[in-house]
């Protein structure tokens, strides 16, 4: 693992923060061959608590939808349009996409006023055509 940061980070550029679990994979926690090819490049290393199986469950889960129904389906053409990509698919996440652990609701509805009821339904696509949100019309 340590040899992949290294190959991950030519030149040192790389992200600002990593978060690895306990495992063995990495070496020892805290003090291994991985944390210490990080802290070369300038990375701080987050651990996860020890005993705490459900921990990545959220951020995992969520980077699984990311490249099941985005990444998936596009080709990314540098890291700008990767940037571009994520930010409008985290905006249909949270904004537009119902999710099964809240009782098939979004997490950020959008406010519908009163006099928006009776208006005709419209469809706006997301990343291209890969995904899409109905609203009502202006």
């Amino acid at each position: 693992m340590a040899q992949q940061l290294r190959e991950a980070t030519p030149f040192g550029e790389g992200p600002k923060y990593i978060i690895r679990d306990n495992d063995l994979k990495f070496g020892m926690p805290r003090t291994g061959q991985f944390d210490r090819v990080a802290q070369g490049c300038d990375i701080k290393v987050l651990h996860t608590p020890p005993k705490s199986p459900l921990c990545n469950s959220f951020c995992e889960r969520f980077l699984g939808s990311v490249r099941r129904e985005c990444l998936d389906h596009i080709v990314i053409l540098s890291e700008g349009h990767l940037r571009r990509v994520i930010l409008e698919y985290v905006h249909y996440f949270n904004e537009s996409r119902p999710h099964q652990g809240i009782g098939q609701k979004v997490p950020r509805p959008m406010k519908v006023p009163g006099d928006e009821i009776n208006r005709e339904v419209v469809e706006l696509s997301i990343l291209g055509g890969l995904h899409h949100e109905y609203r009502r019309a202006a």
